[in-house]
Formats: structure tokens, sequence, C-alpha cells
């Protein structure tokens, strides 16, 4: 059944509220909310309960769903900083240009030889099919805290596939559509990156000064600076479609990539703001294109298309991932697992939608059935590899990341206070994975609110450190303001959870030995200010710098695994090491021999080894020393 335009607002407002119950529901679950948004789809469109067709938006729907699509891809381009993408710029650049045109070609050649369509529109959908996008990416690594090389890749090859996928298609689908005449794919890919990339500048330049130097009004300026930027995503988008189709997209990425990786006032209020917004339109779009989807149009594909889905998720994603990775310090593992996740999102969907239309349009134009049924198996097959891998690679991440053991072991503090917070930021900083537990509600909510992992609870308690995640804890830091506190909490994680590190505060020096007794290593509060105080008189300017470890300096130390520097001295090591990069002390692998070495100190294996300098050759001289495939 149709829906009146009275009940417009209503039937909006309704699937807006489904939305935000099944992000809540996949949240609690720890699954990505696109399974929930594409079943909801299916429940109240078309091929379920009729609620939603093709009339209930009238022509209205290609108009929201770009506007959508304009925010989530900026939001999710604005998240994306470089010194992220630092993190594993030759896999990223690989991924989305070789990696990208296997996807494309490989995926092209199994829709033309299982399904039959013509090759123009087989290689149509090989450039839907090639965006993975940060609406399915996003979601997958909150539920999954994977390495930030690992996330660094993903992330990047969202965004970017996300840009030119959709252009490429939009290109490619001119040479198909028999009512369009085509430009040349070259020249008309060209234009639409051009024309976007420019437009993004000019609107990020923009966004810049206005946030920098024009007076929002100091009573509201947080406010105003979170409509200027989501009024620019807006702008950017629509202005760049105006001068050519889907220009738009690559106007947002650019836009917001821009804008993320300046520096610009109420940076954390403008995230957290289009956030929110980005979760609300995400859930609108999704299940609405989801209710479109005609019923016949995935039994029309069958079992070719259940081929097809094969074939791209387990023959040509693994094979574009071990391509664009090899050389770089991924681990086997690591390399799987990105090959496990590439799961389709809005940018396939949405085109594909309007792709379909188009085609159906012609169809009746030109009295042809053949377009009409193109149109079903175009739409069929993306929505079928939308549908397959958000559900399986999306539902089976978490899974699929602690079989392959790349989940970094994590570190869980009990205390949410000034001492466990600030210990959080600098751990976090460096990469691990924090959990903080903590019992009062208000500071629980300013931890969130901050971006922290929280566990609401009292630390003390079994079941609440097995739902922090003790059982899997490298670290274990009771940093309570009540000795008696992090005493039980240190006592569960060594007997209860055999963690291999237990850090205790003792707010009371005369309780140390009490820690010590349990094998706690004990800092005591006294004791901690002390030393802070005897280094800033004795030695300024080390306190100093250790003060601002992780800005500029680092002092990390790793355990050697990498056979390549195995057997040698350090001598012949340091040169192999960063610039900026000094090992400072060495010990054995039970800690009996802790020493400055020399030069001609030998590096065994399992040796614990002190880096000391600036921050990024300290991180990466960490990798080479851990990786055993550096």
């Amino acid at each position: 059944m149709s829906v009146a335009g009275d009940l417009l607002i209503p039937l909006v407002a309704g699937i807006i509220g489904l939305g935000v119950l099944a992000q809540v529901l996949a949240a609690r679950l720890r699954v990505p909310s696109i399974i929930f948004f594409l079943l909801v789809g299916l429940i109240i469109g078309r091929p379920g309960l009729g609620i939603v067709t093709n009339a209930s938006f009238g022509d209205s729907l290609p108009a929201i769903v770009g506007l959508a699509v304009a925010i989530i891809v900026f939001e999710g381009a604005f998240h994306l900083e470089f010194e992220r993408i630092q993190k594993a710029p030759r896999a990223a650049v690989r991924l989305v240009t070789i990696g990208a045109a296997i996807a494309l070609v490989g995926t092209a050649v199994a829709v033309r030889l299982l399904e039959g369509l013509p090759w123009g529109l087989s290689f149509v959908i090989g450039a839907l099919l090639v965006a993975t996008g940060p609406t399915v990416i996003t979601p997958i690594l909150d539920v999954v805290p994977v390495r930030d090389r690992v996330s660094a890749v993903l992330e990047t090859e969202g965004i970017v596939n996300d840009v030119t996928a959709a252009i490429t298609a939009v290109v490619l689908f001119e040479t198909v559509n028999p009512t369009v005449s085509s430009e040349g794919l070259i020249q008309g890919f060209a234009l639409r990156l051009g024309e976007g990339l420019l437009v993004g500048l000019l609107v990020a330049a923009l966004l810049y000064y206005l946030l920098r130097y024009v007076d929002l009004s100091p009573e509201a300026a947080p406010r105003n600076a979170r409509l200027l930027v989501l009024a620019g995503a807006l702008a950017a988008y629509a202005g760049a479609n105006q001068l050519a189709s889907e220009a738009g997209v690559a106007a947002a990425a650019t836009a917001g990539l821009a804008l993320g990786n300046l520096d610009i006032p109420y940076k954390e209020e403008i995230t957290d703001f289009k956030g929110d917004i980005t979760l609300l339109v995400l859930a609108f779009v999704f299940i609405a294109l989801a209710a479109q989807l005609p019923p016949e149009a995935i039994f029309d594909v069958g079992v070719a298309g259940l081929g097809v889905v094969v074939v791209v998720a387990v023959v040509i994603r693994p094979l574009l991932v071990f391509i664009s990775t090899v050389g770089d310090r991924f681990t086997i593992p690591e390399r799987l697992f990105i090959s496990a996740i590439g799961p389709r999102g809005i940018i396939p969907a949405s085109v594909a939608t309007l792709f379909a239309t188009e085609l159906r349009t012609a169809a009746t134009e030109l009295n042809n059935p053949t377009l009409a049924q193109q149109a079903d198996l175009l739409i069929g097959t993306v929505f079928l590899v939308i549908f397959v891998t958000a559900l399986v690679q999306g539902g089976l991440a978490r899974y699929i990341a602690q079989y392959l053991n790349v989940i970094p072991m994590r570190v869980i503090i009990v205390g949410g206070g000034q001492v466990g917070r600030a210990l959080a930021e600098r751990l976090e900083d460096r990469g691990e994975n924090v959990v903080i537990i903590e019992q009062d509600e208000a500071t629980v909510e300013s931890l969130r609110n901050a971006g922290f992992g929280t566990v609401i609870g009292d630390g003390t308690k079994t079941e609440v450190l097995q739902k922090a995640g003790a059982a899997n804890a490298k670290t274990v830091v009771a940093a309570t303001g009540d000795d008696d506190a992090n005493l039980l909490v240190a006592q569960l994680s060594k007997t209860k959870f055999d963690v291999e590190t237990v850090l205790a505060k003792a707010n009371n020096s005369d309780n140390v030995e009490a820690f010590e007794d349990l094998g706690v290593s004990t800092i005591s509060a006294a004791m901690s200010v002390a030393w802070a105080l005897d280094n800033q008189i004795e030695r300024p300017d080390i306190a100093h710098w250790m003060t601002d470890i992780g800005k500029n300096g680092d002092v990390q130390q790793v355990t050697v695994t990498n056979e390549k520097y195995v057997g040698k001295s350090i001598q012949e090591v340091g040169p192999m090491l960063p610039d900026s990069c000094l090992i400072a002390v060495l010990s054995d692998s039970e800690h009996e021999s802790v020493r400055v070495p020399d030069a001609n100190t030998v590096v065994n294996r399992g040796d614990h080894v002190t880096l000391l300098g600036q921050r990024k050759a300290v991180r990466e001289g960490m990798s080479m020393l851990t990786d055993s495939h550096d």
C-alpha cells in the first residue's frame, strides 16, 4: 500500500525511530548497525509488510539520499587524519589504486560470466562494488578495536573508494544508458573528480576562515561552528553536483578531509554533533533504500548472484589485499582480517537505486523490456552483495578478529578519576586498547563523552571485571582512591583472571607492603609525588621532556621478536633503527639483568628493549623490533 502525503511526516519519524532502536540494539550486541538497518528496511518495505513503497516519498527520495550521502561522506573524511593514514601509507595507496582496479575488473568479469550481463553493465556493477565506505567500516571498527595500522588502511580505503567508485560508476553508466550521450570515460572521470576536489577545497578554506577569524558570537560559538560545518558539507555536495553529477561526493569528502586535518576551534563539539547527525541520516537512508528493493530483484539474480558474492568476497578481496600489502609491516593474520572485512555500504546502494530507476524509465520510453530486466539484475546483484557482506562480514567481524588474534590485548583501569583518566590518555595515545571501570555515573558520562571505553560498575566484583574483558587483559591497573578496593582488584586480577601484569596505586604509603606481598607492582601516591619533585629539582630538562611524552618525544619498552635483529650487537642494531631512536635500556626475558647496553651487547630473542627518542621514530622502531614480517 502507498502512503498518503499527510502521512509522510509520521512515516519519516517512524523510520528514524526504528533506526535509533536498531542502533541501540546493535551497540548492545556489539555488531555493526547496518545489519539491523537492512533488516528493518526489508520488514517494513516492499519485500515485507509493504508499509514503505516507491510511492511513499514520490520523487524526493533521490534528493534526500544525496544530501544524506553528503553528510555521511563528509563525516567519515573529517575523522580521517593524515597522521592515521601515515600508519600504513603504502598499503593505503595501493588499496585505493591497484586494489580498486583489481576489484573493478574482477567483479565485472564475474558478473559477465555468471549472470551474462553485457560488458558495459558488468563494469558498472564492478565499479559500484569497489566501494566499501565509512558507513560500514566505521561501525565494525567501533566494536573491533584492531591495531592502528589495520584500521588506518580500512578507513582510508573506505573514504577514497567511496568517491572514486561513485564517479567511475556514473561515467561508465553513461555508456550503457541509451538516453544519455557519453562524454568519454577518462574525460568524464577527470572532470567530476577535478570539480569535486576544487569545490571541496574552496568550501574547506571558507569554513576554516570563518571558524578561525570571524567572531561567531561568544555565547553561542560552539553551536554556530557546528551549524556552519554542517551547512558547508551540504553546500559542497550541492554546489559540485550542479557542475557534474556525483562530483558532489568528491567535494564532500575533500572538504571533510581538508577541514578535519586543520587546526580549527570547537573541533570536538563539531565531531560529536556530526556523528549524531550521521547516525540519524544513515539509519533513515539504509532503511528507506532497503524498503524500496523489489522482491523479484533478489530472486532474479538467483544462484548466479550468490556466485558473484562468493567471488567478490572469497577470491577478489583476499587477492587485492595480499597484493596491496606486500612489503608492509602487516602480519599474515592482519592481512587475513583485512581480506575478510570488505562490506559494501551506502554509495553502492544509493547509486544502484538511481541507475535502476533510470534504466526502467529508458525501458518504458524505448519499449525495451530487456533494459527493465537488466535494471532488476543490476540492483539485485548490488543489494545481494551488500546484504551478504554486511550480514556475514559485519556480523562475524569480531569473531574473525578474535580467531585471528588481531585485537590487541586490553588494559583495564579500575578507577576513572584524575589518575586513571590521565593514564588512559597516555596508553590510548600509544595504541593500547583501554577500558576504564568506574561506578560513579557522572564520571562515566564524562569519560564516555571524551571517547574512552568505559564499563560502569564496581571493579572489585568478578562479574564487572569479566564484562570489561579481564579474561583477555594483559594489564590491570587499580587506581581508585580506596586502598582496600585496589587490593581486592589486584587479588581478583591475579587469582581469578591470571592477568600477566597487575599494577596498583597505594594511597597510603603504609599499605605498599601488603600489595607487594601479593606480587603486585605498587606505586605509592606520596612517593610518586616525591619522585616528580626530585626530578624537577635535580634533572628539570628530562622531567619536562618526560611530562610531554606522546607529543614530541617518547619512551617505550618492547620485547624483541623479529629474527632480523636477534643475535646482533647494539652497534649493528642501532643504525638499522630510525634516526632519533635510541636503545636506552636492555633486560633479558626474565628481567633479571637490567642494564644500559654497550656497543657490544648482543640482542637476544625475548629481550626487553627500552627505546627513547622522537615519538614517530620510537613508534616505528617498536614495529621493527616486534614485527616478524618486517
